[in-house]
C-alpha cells in the first residue's frame, strides 16, 4: 500500500479518491488542531522535538526520525497491510470472510467499541499535558512528547474509522470525542482510569506501563475482529503503542536503580533516608504500582460478561492472539472463576467459556505485567536488596465485576472493611507521599543534565547518544 504524504492528511488509504471523506476528515482537522492547542502539551508547541512519524506500513521500516514542531506533526491514517483472502477467525461466522463493510445489524456495538477505545487516545494527552514542566532530562521530554503525538494519531485512526463507515452517526461521535475532557466534572471521558490525574513523572512511567498495557490488550483483541479495516487499523496502532510501555517500563527501572543508588551512597536502605537523599524510596513505588495496576485491570470489563460473550459470538473482537487459541468456536467449553462466597471466603463457579472472554484478556494482561516486575526484581537482587516488587493481587481494589468493592488485603485475602481502610496508607500512596513525590519534580532541561531521583537511560533514542539535545527551544 503507497504512503501518501503530499495530501494534508498523510494516508494510505486512497483518501484523495474518496472526495466526501476527504472533505469530513478535513473539516474535522481543524478542530483537532484546536484541541491539541488547547488540551495538548502545555507551552511547548514552539520547540523543535526530535520525533518518529509513519512514513510507510512495513514493520521492517515504517518511520522516519526528524525535528519538527509539535503542532505540524503529520498525523495520518494508516492501515496494516490486507491479509489476502482474510477469514473470520473465531465466534459463530468462523471461517467465513470478513467484513469490508459493517453488518447493520452490528453498527451500534461496533461503533460503540471504536468510541470507546478513541477516547482513550485524547484522554492519555490530557492526563498528561502539564508534565512537560517537570521533565527529568531532555531525553523523557522527548520521549513523552512522542507518546502524545501518537496517542493523537491513534485518535485519527479511530476517527477515520467513524466517518468512513457509520455516517452521521460517525462524524456526530468523532466530534464528541474532542468534547469529553479528562477529569472534567460534567463531560468526563468515558473509562474512570482517564480520568485520573497524572501529575508527577512517576504515575507517568506507572500509566504508560500499566494502562498502556491494557491498551495494548485491547487492541489485540480487535485486531481479530471480523471487520477488516478495524482490524488492520489496530494492528498498526499496535506497532506504535509498544514504545509506550517501553518508555514506561524503562523509566520505572531507572527510577528503582537510582534509588538502589542512593541507597549505596548513604549505606541505608531506610525509606525515609532515602527520601532525604531525594530519591524515591522502593516501598513508595510499591505504593504506585498498587495504584495504577488495580486502576487499569478494571479498564477489561466485568469478570463473567454477556456483552463480552456476544462480542465473540458475532466476531466483533475476540481474545488476544486468538490463533494460539485450539478451540476458535469457545462454544461448549467452561471457565473456572474464583468468586466471594458473602461469607468472607472464596467459591469457584465454573461459567461459559465466552462470557469469562474479559477474563481471558485480564490474565493475559497480568502475566505479561509480571514479565517487567520480574526484571525489576532482578536490578534490585543485584543490588543485594531484600525488597522485592510484587504485583497486588487482581481482586485488590476492584471497582468493577465480581470483586467489586469486596475488602482485600493486596495478597487478595478477605478482610474486614475496617481492616481495609485502615491499611489503605500502606499499599497506596498517601497524599502526604504525592505531595513528596512532586516535590522532587523540577524541569531539567540542559543538555546531559538529569534529575537526581532518576538513573539515566540506557541508551539514546534511535542510537543517538543519552545526552543528545533532544528538544530545541526557541
Amino acid at each position: 500500500m503507497d504512503m501518501n504524504y503530499q495530501d494534508r492528511i498523510p494516508n494510505n488509504i486512497e483518501l484523495g479518491a474518496n472526495r466526501t471523506l476527504q472533505r469530513a476528515l478535513e473539516h474535522w482537522q481543524p478542530a483537532f488542531l484546536s484541541w491539541w492547542h488547547g488540551l495538548g502539551p502545555s507551552d511547548f508547541n514552539a520547540a523543535d522535538v526530535y520525533l518518529r512519524t509513519a512514513t510507510s506500513v512495513d514493520a521492517k521500516g515504517w518511520a522516519t526520525y526528524g525535528f519538527v514542531r509539535m503542532p505540524e506533526y503529520r498525523w495520518g491514517i494508516f492501515l496494516a497491510e490486507p491479509e489476502p483472502d482474510r477469514r473470520i477467525g473465531f465466534g459463530d461466522n468462523f471461517g467465513q470472510p470478513v467484513w469490508q463493510q459493517v453488518p447493520g445489524e452490528h453498527r451500534s456495538t461496533l461503533r460503540r467499541l471504536i468510541v470507546t477505545q478513541g477516547d482513550t487516545e485524547p484522554a492519555s494527552v490530557e492526563q498528561q499535558r502539564l508534565l512537560g514542566h517537570t521533565a527529568p532530562s531532555l531525553y523523557d521530554l522527548r520521549n513523552i512528547f512522542q507518546v502524545n503525538v501518537e496517542e493523537g494519531r491513534h485518535l485519527w485512526a479511530m476517527v477515520y474509522l467513524l466517518h468512513a463507515h457509520f455516517g452521521r452517526d460517525g462524524r456526530e461521535e468523532a466530534e464528541e470525542l474532542l468534547e469529553r475532557h479528562s477529569g472534567d466534572a460534567d463531560n468526563p471521558r468515558i473509562l474512570g482510569t482517564f480520568n485520573e490525574p497524572i501529575n508527577d513523572w512517576l504515575s507517568f512511567y506507572m500509566f504508560t506501563y500499566f494502562t498502556d498495557r491494557d491498551g495494548k490488550f485491547q487492541l489485540k483483541c480487535l485486531a481479530e475482529s471480523s471487520f477488516d479495516h478495524l482490524s488492520r487499523t489496530c494492528k498498526f496502532m499496535l506497532t506504535e503503542e509498544a514504545h509506550h510501555m517501553f518508555v514506561g517500563d524503562t523509566g520505572i527501572a531507572r527510577v528503582i536503580k537510582r534509588s538502589l543508588e542512593v541507597m549505596a551512597e548513604i549505606g541505608f536502605q531506610d525509606p525515609d533516608a532515602v527520601r532525604r537523599a531525594g530519591a524515591v524510596d522502593l516501598p513508595l513505588i510499591q505504593k504506585y504500582l498498587n495504584f495504577w495496576f488495580s486502576s487499569s485491570l478494571d479498564l477489561f470489563g466485568g469478570d463473567s460478561s454477556s456483552n463480552a460473550a456476544s462480542y465473540f459470538a458475532h466476531g466483533l473482537k475476540g481474545r488476544p492472539d486468538e490463533p494460539r487459541f485450539a478451540d476458535h468456536l469457545a462454544a461448549d467449553g467452561m471457565f473456572a472463576l474464583e468468586l466471594p462466597n458473602g461469607q468472607g471466603g472464596v467459591k469457584t463457579e465454573h461459567i461459559p467459556m465466552r462470557n469469562a472472554m474479559n477474563e481471558v484478556a485480564r490474565e493475559a494482561y497480568v502475566k505479561d505485567c509480571q514479565m517487567g516486575v520480574t526484571r525489576w526484581n532482578k536490578v534490585i537482587e543485584r543490588a543485594a536488596c531484600d525488597f522485592r516488587m510484587t504485583l497486588p493481587s487482581p481482586r485488590f481494589r476492584r471497582s468493577v465485576g465480581s470483586w467489586a468493592h469486596v475488602p482485600t488485603d493486596t495478597a487478595g485475602s478477605i478482610i474486614s472493611k475496617e481492616n481495609y481502610e485502615a491499611h489503605l496508607t500502606d499499599w497506596l500512596p498517601t497524599e502526604a507521599d504525592r505531595a513528596f513525590i512532586r516535590s522532587l519534580m523540577k524541569g531539567v532541561y540542559e543538555v546531559g543534565k538529569i534529575a537526581g531521583w532518576i538513573a539515566p537511560p540506557d541508551r539514546g533514542v534511535n542510537n543517538l547518544d543519552i545526552n543528545y539535545e533532544y528538544v530545541k527551544f526557541h
